[in-house]
């Protein structure tokens, strides 16, 4: 079962010759989930080519800051030009309906599909999205505007049954069924086995949490807690500190801290300021490690694959 993050955008507020502002795709049992959708995704879509277009389905916004919204216009009106007739679900603040009936207004007459608004309250940390395999939590982050960051986190999985109780206890299939949802078996014999002994949990649920645009929060150490993969904005390198408290931004060290209170296995930072050429982004990298060694620099186009731990 896929559970993977594809980077499309590394950049901030001003895109570069060589990296565009934030955008990512998550794939979960190959459903796909675009997060953020800054100028140029979906030029980064065409780009890495293993994403198509018809599979999007659920848009997350963080905040309405154009590096994180300016793309959405361009990838509605071309889903429409496609032929699209599922509807389209967005969620993010309130505020982008507005935004958005606008844009319908002038440039979205006869669609043939229909956008779903789903307003996210950006200062709780409640579920806003949930399905058969997963859900979808808001972080709320401190920015200049209402933020919220999403922590998608993977339901456990149906349990297994051990090949040997099988043929043992001669299981029909509709007992089988049964045991998978978790029931005892009774024997012919009368004895009654439980649940715990004839199954496994195939593997450990896993965990995606997108942390951008925010200052360092405590509270969003606490919330994301354990995940398998953080991404966490680091604008600015660690000297300058001052500038990314006045632009509500975090640092590398910052982010490195966050990782490591909340205990996290895996550690991407990215919205590195156009300042930064991308000669300089091994300084990022070599501060981000230092504080939290599992860490890396995103990279555009790669995809970060996060594998099941089999329990059997």
């Amino acid at each position: 079962m896929t559970f993977s993050l594809t980077v499309l955008g590394s950049s901030s507020a001003l895109p570069t010759e060589n990296r565009f502002p934030t955008a990512h795709v998550l794939n979960v049992h190959e459903r796909f989930f675009l997060i953020d959708c800054g100028e140029g995704t979906q030029m980064q879509l065409k780009r890495f080519g293993n994403i198509k277009y018809s599979k999007l389905n659920d848009i997350f916004i963080s905040h309405l800051h154009g590096d994180h919204i300016f793309g959405l216009f361009g990838l509605i009106s071309s889903l429409d030009l496609m032929g699209r007739t599922e509807n389209l679900n967005i969620y993010a603040h309130n505020d982008l309906k507005e935004i958005l009936d606008n844009h319908l207004k002038y440039f979205g007459e006869n669609m043939s599909y229909h956008i779903v608004f789903h307003p996210v309250n950006t200062y709780v940390n409640e579920i806003v999205y949930e399905d058969s395999c997963m859900t979808v939590e808001t972080v709320p982050l401190k920015h200049r505007i209402p933020a919220c960051g999403y922590l998608f986190r993977e339901k456990m999985p149906q349990r297994n049954i051990h090949k040997e109780f099988i043929a043992k206890y001669n299981i029909s299939v509709a007992d089988i069924v049964h045991i998978k949802n978790g029931e005892n078996l009774k024997t012919a014999s009368g004895n009654e086995i439980p649940n715990e002994k004839l199954t496994y949990i195939p593997y450990t649920p896993r965990s995606y949490a997108f942390c951008s645009d925010t200052m360092y929060s405590e509270k969003v150490a606490e919330i994301v807690k354990g995940v398998d993969l953080l991404y966490h904005e680091a604008t600015f390198l660690n000297n300058m500190q001052d500038m990314a408290h006045q632009t509500a931004h975090s640092t590398t060290v910052e982010a490195g801290e966050i990782a490591l209170k909340a205990g996290v296995k895996r550690l991407l930072i990215g919205h590195f300021s156009s300042r930064y050429d991308n000669s300089m982004l091994f300084q990022f990298q070599k501060e981000v490690q230092y504080v939290f060694p599992c860490s890396d620099i995103v990279q555009e186009g790669t995809t970060y694959e996060i594998s099941a731990n089999r329990m059997e």
